[in-house]
């Protein structure tokens, strides 16, 4: 195909993955209010749970906050629901290019992938609670805790973001291996930093007091890192076999 051709095929793509999103956020938008009510749950439980008369609420502070928090939420959940076409759209646009290994590694990686980020973010979902709860312990008797609208929602948005995206982490090694960056050894010999990483990240994203998520989570992250290196070792192992079967062959 030509540039031109490229070009006009990547607008189609663009064009269908738009629509898509559009039409995902169309009909997240009548969703909001459900998602809106699950988010500020924590924060219902803070009030039933202080009870000295102080207020706790989700607070909107200009005359469009409310509308914004809606497309932001639509936004997002949009992008969910219209992920099968747009990362077919995607995937339809670069195909052409890429090799039977490269299909078959791409398809191995989105396939791991997707269900260990909805995996990282529905635990970054159960610690929620507890980090809210535990911060709003630090308010004085009396005074009022007023969750503004749009820094509550980004707070919740990025804490289900982080951890999501820790737990895809692992993927990415193992495709380092498999580009040739990284040995399985050279990712091994990064055990005690990954613990120690790993332990860090648990211990930010998790409230101090909840000891049990805080081990949890960083076990997690570590049997994850650890079955990434494994994993690489293996298929260093298979590579190195079959190098060695081909030189003989040539030989």
């Amino acid at each position: 195909m030509s540039l031109a051709d490229h070009l006009r095929e990547f607008r189609k793509r663009l064009l269908i993955a738009v629509a898509a999103l559009v039409a995902g956020m169309v009909i997240s938008f009548f969703l909001t209010d459900g998602i809106i009510w699950a988010i500020t749950e924590p924060i219902r439980v803070v009030a039933e749970r202080r009870g000295d008369g102080a207020e706790v609420v989700l607070m909107f502070d200009t005359v469009t906050s409310a509308f914004d928090l809606r497309l932001r939420i639509a936004f997002a959940v949009g992008i969910l629901l219209s992920a099968p076409v747009w990362l077919w759209q995607i995937w339809a646009f670069l195909m052409p290019g890429l090799t039977r290994k490269e299909v078959t590694y791409t398809i191995a990686f989105v396939s791991a992938a997707v269900p260990l980020f909805f995996a990282g973010a529905f635990f970054g979902w159960l610690v929620l609670p507890h980090l809210v709860d535990l911060m709003a312990g630090f308010t004085p008797n009396q005074a009022a805790n007023f969750y503004q609208a749009k820094y509550y929602y980004d707070f919740v948005f990025k804490l289900l973001l982080v951890v999501g995206v820790s737990f895809v982490t692992p993927v990415f090694l193992v495709a380092l291996n498999l580009a040739g960056v990284m040995t399985g050894k050279e990712i091994m010999k990064g055990w005690r930093v990954a613990i120690v990483i790993a332990t860090t990240f648990a211990g930010f994203a998790t409230p101090a007091a909840d000891i049990i998520s805080m081990l949890v989570l960083a076990a997690i992250l570590t049997v994850l890192f650890f079955a990434a290196a494994g994993l690489s070792m293996l298929f260093d192992r298979r590579r190195s076999k079959r190098e060695t079967e081909l030189l003989g062959s040539a030989a």
